[in-house]
């Protein structure tokens, strides 16, 4: 990604350029009440029958004129980020928020431009490869599965995401190509914006709607958003050369094992469904949602194994954060803060609250923000580091909230919006309480946040219920500044939509 930007190359650090800034140069009043729309994990294009994407960006058309920008929380592109499937995924389904939307068929995925502000973070979805070959095999078999009618639909390109290469086309300025020459007139057109850190991209609705680089920050109404990217630093912690550790990893190859047999058990039951019964189609559409659930579990284990001294964490992100985050406190003229990112540190989704990336990515966070809170001191005045914390990856609606943890994560506000699209999951079984074990003992525990909204999938068979969602937020007046969350649902039920909005919640 690094190379993809130029990072700091020359001509960039001549003119004093921040390549992790944008200015929003929409023409609209800075006001300090705003609203903005939040959306993620919504790169699935049309399902059997139906497209929930579709559907949640025509609703999101209602209140596009009264919102200054979009945020993504990642992986707009299933299965693993292929460029072939974002006309599919991607550009026809949000046409209307794209210039030339009423020919879709012509965008080019690498040649977009947004009339709204449409401003993403990665997700692992769209950072994912596959061996060319299996790719190719994948493409080989489709006229098969398509002649047999019996297949689960998976949108996988030969040769996957290209390490998250077509990410970097769709949506960041990618310099690498330039001559220097070209570099440098690009830069004195598109890097005009002059800030504290220094020069900046002007984003630019309807005109030039690149990002920086993966993470970047820009201000609206007096509030700090920072975008980052939580794919490069949710590497588990190694386990320890020590007789528990190796028992854990057994642990772990039996569960590994044991996934792998009951995906192979999913598959083989999808082969004897007829995905033109509409009746076996929504079970190929549950089935196809496990297996993806289950691929995600093993790749979990897979990282935990894999995991040893010489795994690299993102920590110049980290720290540019926790730079960030300080000069934000230390400027008089900024009232709020709002962070996003893909994987969620806290969430009660059934199949990522007790994973070992929501569990890392938990403790570096923490990090930051208790290096942060030391740093600046009394200037919080009791409030926490960042008013507002936005994630996706788990497939649902959902607002937390955090106790006192004992870090400077305590008492802040946490959003999941990552039901915009692809097969939604449900509520764990353990309920809306998230606890915390004290050392190594699971039975002294105590409780660290707590679900007040939870929109997932629910019930089953022909009382099954599919909610898809959207989030508007209307930030309001004031230091600190109250934000009022508007969850907006479509809900997919009996065959058939039904719309309607969540009752509003403050904060």
């Amino acid at each position: 990604m690094q190379q993809r930007v130029r990072w700091r190359d020359r001509l960039i650090l001549q003119r004093v350029i921040d390549q992790t800034r944008l200015v929003l140069d929409d023409g609209k009043q800075d006001s300090p009440e705003f609203s903005f729309l939040v959306i993620g994990d919504s790169g699935s294009g049309e399902h059997r029958g139906y497209n929930p994407q579709r559907r949640i960006a025509e609703q999101m058309l209602a209140h596009r004129d009264d919102c200054r920008f979009i945020l993504h929380t990642g992986d707009v592109i299933y299965m693993v980020g292929s460029s072939e499937f974002y006309p599919k995924n991607f550009i026809e389904p949000y046409r209307e928020f794209l210039v030339g939307g009423e020919t879709p068929e012509q965008i080019a995925y690498d040649q977009m431009v947004f009339n709204l502000p449409f401003l993403p973070v990665p997700g692992n979805h769209d950072y994912y490869d596959l061996p060319q070959i299996y790719g190719l095999l994948l493409q080989a078999a489709l006229p098969l599965r398509y002649l047999l009618g019996q297949h689960l639909d998976f949108d996988i390109g030969k040769q996957g995401s290209g390490q998250g290469n077509a990410y970097a086309c769709a949506f960041l300025d990618c310099l690498k190509a330039f001559t220097s020459s070209g570099l440098e007139h690009h830069l004195d057109n598109h890097y005009t914006a002059q800030t504290s850190t220094g020069r900046c991209l002007r984003y630019q609705p309807g005109q030039f709607t690149r990002l920086p680089n993966r993470y970047y920050t820009f201000r609206a109404g007096g509030i700090d958003f920072f975008a980052i990217d939580s794919n490069t630093f949710n590497a588990p912690i190694p386990l320890p050369a020590t007789p528990e550790g190796d028992d854990f990893r057994r642990q772990l190859r039996q569960e590994r094992t044991r996934l792998e047999q009951e995906r192979l058990a999913v598959l083989e039951r999808s082969g004897k469904l007829d995905s033109n019964k509409p009746e076996d189609a929504e079970q190929l559409d549950d089935l196809q949602a496990k297996s993806e659930q289950l691929s995600e579990l093993i790749r979990d284990i897979d990282k935990q194994l894999a995991a040893d001294e010489q795994t690299i964490t993102d920590l110049e992100q980290l720290e540019w954060l926790q730079q960030r985050l300080i000069e934000s406190w230390q400027t008089e003229s900024v009232r709020g803060r709002v962070l996003y990112f893909h994987h969620p540190p806290y969430v009660t989704e059934a199949t990522k609250w007790h994973q070992a990336q929501t569990l890392v990515v938990r403790q570096r966070l923490r990090h930051v923000l208790n290096t942060v809170a030391e740093k600046v001191g009394d200037l919080t005045q009791g409030r926490p580091i960042v008013d507002l914390v936005i994630n996706g990856h788990a497939h649902c609606l959902e607002y937390l909230r955090t106790t006192d943890t004992g870090h400077a994560d305590a008492h802040t506000n946490w959003i999941v919006c990552g039901g915009s699209g692809f097969s939604l999951r449900r509520q764990r079984m353990e309920g809306a309480e998230l606890t915390e074990s004290l050392g190594d003992s699971d039975a002294n525990t105590y409780l660290v946040a707590k679900s007040h909204l939870f929109v997932g999938r629910s019930g089953q068979g022909s009382k099954k219920r599919r909610p898809y969602s959207f989030l508007r937020i209307d930030v309001k007046a004031g230091c600190p500044p109250k934000f009022v969350l508007r969850p907006v649902v479509a809900e997919w039920f009996q065959r058939q939509w039904y719309e309607y909005e969540v009752d509003p919640i403050v904060l």
